[in-house]
């Protein structure tokens, strides 16, 4: 049987975010970003996912969801909690944070590596306040909710890309 991505449950409905307190806001928006990334790849299989169709560019939607892994985890783990772990993605193919190297034969690993990657960065930070920091590689102090508000302003960015990968792979987007 051929692996296919699997379907997402909404968790998170946008219009009820509104009026939440901030952190419940931006744990909310981030949370609907990382279910519209795999909702985005719902139902295509190992295949589809791997196929650059945008070209010039060699952009796949399995090297999203590599990459988001990537991101979140530098973001979230080593930089904010300090945890002193490794890339996922590490071979010398992998290029930008895991966005190529993509392989058919991986597609099923790399999107459980992904779920629970996002597991553990929601671990890193719950319980800790807004206003704590980290530092970036430039030295400057980063409150977590800037990281939040840049990993939403991330995801936002590559959900788009996303979509005009899956519209051209099937017709379909996750809108």
């Amino acid at each position: 049987m051929t692996w296919t991505a699997p379907t997402v449950e909404r968790t998170t409905q946008i219009g009820r975010l509104a009026t939440l307190p901030e952190r419940q806001m931006l744990e909310g928006w981030l949370t609907w970003h990382r279910e519209t990334l795999l909702g985005t790849c719902a139902g295509l299989t190992a295949a589809q996912l791997v196929q650059p169709v945008l070209h010039p560019s060699n952009l796949t939607l399995l090297g999203l969801v590599r990459h988001m892994a990537e991101v979140e985890r530098s973001w979230f783990r080593r930089r904010f909690a300090g945890e002193d772990i490794t890339r996922l993605h590490t071979d010398p193919e992998d290029g930008d944070e895991g966005i190529e190297g993509v392989r058919e034969a991986n597609a099923e690993r790399d999107f459980a590596r992904y779920r629970a990657e996002t597991v553990a960065c929601t671990a890193a930070v719950t319980g800790h306040d807004l206003d704590e920091t980290c530092t970036s590689a430039q030295g400057a102090a980063l409150s977590l909710r800037w990281l939040y508000v840049h990993m939403i302003q991330e995801y936002a960015r590559h959900n788009g890309h996303a979509d005009l990968l899956r519209q051209h792979t099937d017709g379909r987007t996750n809108s």
